[in-house]
Order: C-alpha cells, then sequence, then structure tokens
C-alpha cells in the first residue's frame, strides 16, 4: 500500500506539479492513519526527495533564478525552521491534536483553492507585473512557517508570491519555486527528524515508489491533459483539506 502510494503521488506530481506536501501528509493522515506529527515529518523528506530528482533537471534547463531563490531563502529558511519549532511543541501535546488537524485542513483547503483559482483566472503577462523583492522576502516567511509546520504551502502560496512579485516568465517560477521547495523540504524533514517526527520505515517505501512514479509520470506528461487533470486533484486536494477540518471539528 505504502509502495502504491508513493508511486500515485510521484505520478501525479510529475504530470501536474502540484506539491508533494500539499499531497502526501493529508493522504497519510486520513488513508493510513499516520500520527499528524509523524506525517508532517514524513511529508516533508518524501517532498525533499522527490524534488532532488526534479530540481537538478530544472537547473539544467537554466530555469532557476539564482538572484530571486537567493533573496526567497533569506527569509523562507528561518521561517521553516521557525514552523518546525511551533509545530513540535504543539504536537507533543496530545491535547493539542484538534488544532492541528484544523490548522492542517485549513492550509491544505487555501493552497488547493488557490490551484483552483489560477486554473480560472490566468496569470498576467511578465511585463505587466512588479519586481519587488522587498515585499517577496518579507511574504516568503510566514510561508516559510507554513512549511514546516504543515509542509505545503511552498508550491501553491511561493508560486503565487512569485507571480505577484517579480516579472518572471512561468518556467522559470517553477523552476525557482522548485529549488525553494527542496531548500525548505531539507531543512523541515531535518528539524522534525531530530524530534522524531517521522516514520523511517514508511518513508522508504514512499521513496521506492515515487523514483518509479516520477519516471513513469514524466513519461505520461505529454500525453495526458494536464491542465484538467490539475484542475480535477486541486478539487479533490480541497475537499480533503475540508475533510481534516471536519475531523478536527467533530
Amino acid at each position: 500500500m505504502e509502495l502504491l502510494l508513493g508511486f500515485a503521488i510521484a505520478t501525479l506530481i510529475a504530470i501536474t506539479g502540484v506539491g508533494a506536501g500539499t499531497l502526501i501528509a493529508p493522504l497519510l493522515i486520513l488513508f493510513l492513519h499516520v500520527p499528524v506529527a509523524e506525517a508532517v515529518g514524513t511529508a516533508l523528506a518524501y517532498s525533499a526527495a522527490v524534488k532532488l530528482v526534479v530540481v537538478p533537471v530544472q537547473i539544467w534547463r537554466r530555469q532557476v533564478e539564482w538572484r530571486t531563490l537567493a533573496i526567497i531563502l533569506t527569509t523562507g529558511i528561518p521561517g521553516v525552521a521557525i514552523g518546525s519549532l511551533i509545530f513540535q511543541r504543539v504536537a507533543h501535546n496530545t491535547a493539542n491534536n484538534l488544532w492541528l488537524f484544523l490548522a492542517l485542513g485549513i492550509m491544505i483547503a487555501v493552497s488547493s483553492a488557490w490551484h483552483i483559482f489560477r486554473h480560472f483566472r490566468p496569470a498576467a503577462e511578465p511585463a505587466q507585473r512588479t519586481n519587488s523583492p522587498k515585499w517577496l522576502a518579507l511574504v516568503m516567511l510566514p510561508i516559510g512557517a507554513e512549511v514546516g509546520f504543515s509542509s505545503s504551502g511552498a508550491g501553491a502560496l511561493g508560486t503565487l508570491a512569485l507571480l505577484g512579485l517579480t516579472p518572471l516568465d512561468t518556467r522559470r517560477i517553477v523552476g525557482t519555486d522548485l529549488a525553494f521547495g527542496l531548500c525548505l523540504s531539507l531543512i523541515g524533514g531535518t528539524l522534525h527528524l531530530s524530534s522524531a517526527g517521522l516514520n523511517s520505515g514508511l518513508l522508504i517505501n514512499l521513496i521506492v515508489g515515487g523514483v518509479l512514479g516520477a519516471l513513469v509520470g514524466t513519461g505520461l506528461a505529454s500525453r495526458i491533459p494536464v491542465r484538467t487533470m490539475r484542475l480535477a486533484l486541486s478539487l479533490w486536494l480541497f475537499v480533503m483539506g475540508l475533510q481534516l477540518c471536519w475531523h478536527a471539528l467533530a
């Protein structure tokens, strides 16, 4: 089951570009009944493993804007450290599980809602967008904190920030955001590992399946209507986010 899950998620990531952290955490919680603390730590480590395969390709294609990446990492890295530390404090108290479910559900619902919004509202042309490196650095602090706390957000919210505050074209936005997500996942996963917020056996099975899934998804990407599939996946994730919120409230 774990191998199949890792395979399916990596295939979807390769085809649609939807973030690994947004996908894996709710699936581990809702379908495999993994504790929230382990699910978030495992999701961050799995996300890093998948992006370690993808990001070198983006670098080879020159789709990473290094100056912009440096700007967003100056605040994103402290943000993910802060988010991870806050999560560890909350997760150690089992009475706080209600709030963890609620926070995770809200974050996933917001991230998937952004993907749905982008489907019906395409991004503006680069020439029409502003270049605000100071604001970009500022907004990446809470985005990094969200990644450390919930494992999600680097893909959807990071892309939103780059779209609104840089003149980069879509290809470089994707490449830069993937590199940003890789760095945050590596740091966040390491911090969660230090607090035992990681299921190593589960992670290995997910990664083994994920490597095969990434290869299959890369081959299928040019044959499948990605835009339609991304919308369907985002709608499903939105429902899963609401389901996590319902678990918390019920």
